[in-house]
């Protein structure tokens, strides 16, 4: 306080608009996240009428008969489950594959190290729309189209790249001397990773596998196209609420969301977790 005190006029100016960018920054980021998910909630819990009306209203009617349709609606509970299990086959594949590259990464030196990195972020180069006609017929020929398992391979390619990378960070930042100093203990190099390894990377592995979830969860050009009776929630809410009304698309809109944001919460303590490995 005493220093900010003795500080000359422009430097603490400068100080003060510092801070107020900052404060204006972090508030408009939250408003550009949390107004939408607001209008959303509220248009979501509003009765038909009120939702085509203006203005909105700023409090929910609590009104469930959108919902209630949706609850009901034909197909939506198995295009749910489809979603689910989905999103998990492909944190499970994605991990399984992205945290072996992501130690090997960044334990070991080898030929081509660096362009195998690089590598694995041109897979993102590929729009999925110029890939839709050969992998449909791909699919079609090995009788993996319309699969939850075929679909998750799909998602799964699209989750590697983030798979990788994010644990090859979080590798990175755990000394090797502890594994060597397991290794002089007695353990195989098996053992020191899943005891003393795997404890300190477990967060971070957790939040490759909510990127996967969400990246799954949200996708929806290869479910709209790879499937046509076992289809996704979203590619489900794509080809059924196109020519819906107003008040149903909203309810289509809110449970797409809130599951994803549910997930996130529920493990947010195994992502600042993640962050406080990453930066030491």
């Amino acid at each position: 306080m005493n220093d900010v005190a003795a500080a000359p006029e422009p430097v603490r100016s400068t100080r003060k608009t510092g801070r107020f960018v900052y404060i204006a920054s972090v508030g408009l980021l939250c408003a550009w996240v949390l107004v939408p998910l607001y209008f959303l909630l509220i248009n979501t819990l509003s009765s038909p009428e009120t939702v085509n009306s203006f203005p909105k209203p700023f409090i929910p009617e609590f009104d469930m008969g959108s919902m209630s349709f949706f609850a009901g609606y034909g197909g939506m509970l198995s295009a749910l489950k489809n979603s689910i299990v989905v999103a998990v086959m492909t944190m499970i594949l994605s991990i399984s594959i992205g945290a072996p590259a992501g130690y090997a990464l960044s334990r070991f030196d080898f030929r081509g190290k660096e362009l195998f990195r690089m590598l694995i972020l041109l897979t993102r180069a590929f729009p999925l729309p110029l890939l839709a006609l050969p992998l449909a017929v791909l699919f079609i020929r090995t009788g993996l189209d319309d699969t939850a398992f075929g679909l998750a391979l799909v998602h799964t390619t699209l989750a590697i790249p983030f798979a990788v990378l994010i644990t090859f960070s979080l590798f990175s930042g755990i000394p090797i001397e502890l594994e060597e100093a397991a290794w002089t203990l007695g353990c195989t190099r098996l053992t020191a990773f899943t005891k003393v390894v795997l404890p300190l990377i477990l967060p971070g592995i957790t939040a490759s596998a909510i990127f996967a979830f969400v990246i799954s969860w949200n996708e929806v050009f290869a479910a709209a196209v790879l499937t046509i009776e076992n289809r996704t929630l979203t590619a489900f809410l794509l080809v059924k609420l196109s020519e819906a009304p107003l008040h149903l698309k909203f309810a289509g809109g809110f449970i797409l969301v809130v599951p994803a944001l549910v997930f996130i919460f529920a493990v947010r303590k195994y992502l600042f977790a993640m962050w406080g490995i990453a930066n030491r």
